[in-house]
């Protein structure tokens, strides 16, 4: 083999395995990314299905059923609510009315699994996502937004 042959052989080896290795990087990251939704766009179908999401809104007044560790809310935006349903201890910030952002997936049967639940004070410390889907909601919102699940209120 040429000298020439070699460097062309080592070259396109390194070539090879950089591209392994950006492929490899994207694809975890790809799988890492988490994005954000509302009840609205969930409710619209814009979210994931079996991928993991965060949603965000409002704790509905009313909502929280405590059953031990095991806890059941609705989150909304003012115009569409989701049912949650979270398996262990909550932030000391959670609150009925107050922002909240859940990081979980969506059940065939339209509930939203939390694996983790952030508590916010209240919009100002909320993603800028939430922030503006709450204002642009409230701006047309029904006084009882719709559940996802219906009959489940």
């Amino acid at each position: 083999m040429t000298p020439r042959r070699k460097r062309l052989a080592i070259i396109a080896g390194v070539l090879l395995a950089l591209a392994a290795a950006t492929a490899l990087v994207l694809n975890a990251f790809r799988s890492n990314l988490v994005f954000f939704f509302t009840p609205t766009q969930v409710a619209a179908g814009e979210a994931p299905v079996q991928r993991p999401f965060r949603l965000g809104g409002l704790v509905r007044e009313g909502s929280v059923v405590r059953d031990g560790v095991q806890i059941r809310f609705v989150v909304t935006d003012t115009a569409r609510e989701v049912p949650v349903s979270y398996n262990g201890l909550l932030p000391d910030l959670f609150k009925e009315g107050k922002g909240v952002v859940a990081q979980g997936s969506l059940g065939a049967d339209g509930v939203f699994v939390a694996r983790e639940v952030l508590a916010k004070h209240d919009e100002n410390y909320m993603p800028p996502e939430a922030a503006e889907a709450l204002k642009r909601a409230q701006g047309h919102a029904p006084q009882s937004a719709p559940t996802l699940v219906e009959g489940k209120r």
